[in-house]
């Protein structure tokens, strides 16, 4: 009995020293997203993250059809560009400007017109669907798009959603040990994180967030450079007409439409003065 409850009472400050292990990990993966200033856990080296982001991007356009159509080609990149400037003034004004050598621009128009999608990887690596081109109509509504994507990025989403789902599916192996112990599921997990995919499951509250967050930062953005972000509206608006049926919110990885138009709606107050001094 004494030897019982010996091990009994070892077992208690063992406990409590693991749980406060686990707490100063979890405190020292927070990371702070830009502007709405809300911790989010980020246990992945930002170098294994660019590592992995980009040789995800190089095989993603190795296994896919790049546009030949050059005035579309053309316009992806200029408004990438500009897009990638305002995020980067962006940093530089939020005492971030170290980040900014995080990332290497690169835009590309994907041969597509059955897929109705753009996403930008971690280190600004961006992919956009010839199929979302006749939902944007023009530069402008490009802008809505590329800065929704390019906010993903500066926000850091994708290391909290690879953090995540490396605590969720590899009991929090560290991602180099992941990719060393099982490759296939771990890329098939950054692809969910980066945007790629999408998945039902713990990652869908989450996601929720991180869309009205792309959506908030997406329209600080395209407004620092230079295109209305009252064009959000219309955009989202032709999307919701001719998306088709659609999951209830609870189920959905996007905001339902009423929501994200009235979130919308708030946030444009806050970025219109950055068009309006973008065009004196």
């Amino acid at each position: 009995m004494k030897g019982k409850k010996f091990q009994g009472k070892g077992f208690y400050p063992l406990f409590c020293g693991a749980i406060i292990l686990l707490i100063i990990a979890f405190l020292s993966g927070c990371a702070e997203v830009p502007l709405t200033h809300r911790k989010g856990l980020h246990l992945v080296p930002d170098s294994e993250l660019l590592t992995l982001s980009f040789q995800q991007y190089r095989q993603m356009l190795r296994e896919s059809r790049l546009s030949t159509e050059q005035e579309e080609v053309q316009m992806v990149r200029r408004v990438g560009q500009k897009i990638a400037r305002a995020a980067e003034g962006f940093l530089r004004d939020s005492g971030r400007e170290s980040q900014i050598e995080n990332y290497e621009w690169e835009y590309n128009l994907i041969e597509d017109d059955k897929v109705v999608n753009a996403w930008c990887m971690p280190g600004g690596k961006i992919a956009v669907y010839t199929g979302i081109l006749p939902f944007t109509k023009d530069e402008t509504g490009l802008a809505v798009v590329m800065g929704h994507e390019v906010a993903h990025a500066i926000a850091g989403h994708g290391n909290e959603r690879m953090s995540q789902a490396l605590l969720a599916n590899m009991g929090g192996l560290a991602l180099s040990v992941a990719l060393s112990s099982k490759p296939k599921q771990t890329r098939e997990l950054s692809m969910i994180a980066f945007g790629v995919g999408a998945t039902v499951g713990v990652l869908l509250p989450y996601s929720r967030l991180h869309e009205s967050e792309a959506d908030r930062m997406g329209l600080m953005f395209m407004a620092r450079a230079g295109y209305d972000p009252r064009a959000a509206v219309p955009f989202w608006d032709r999307m919701n007409e001719k998306g088709g049926p659609r999951p209830p919110e609870f189920l959905s990885t996007h905001p339902a439409p009423a929501s994200r138009i009235d979130n919308l709606k708030a946030y444009i107050p806050e970025a219109l003065p950055y068009y309006q001094r973008s065009h004196r």
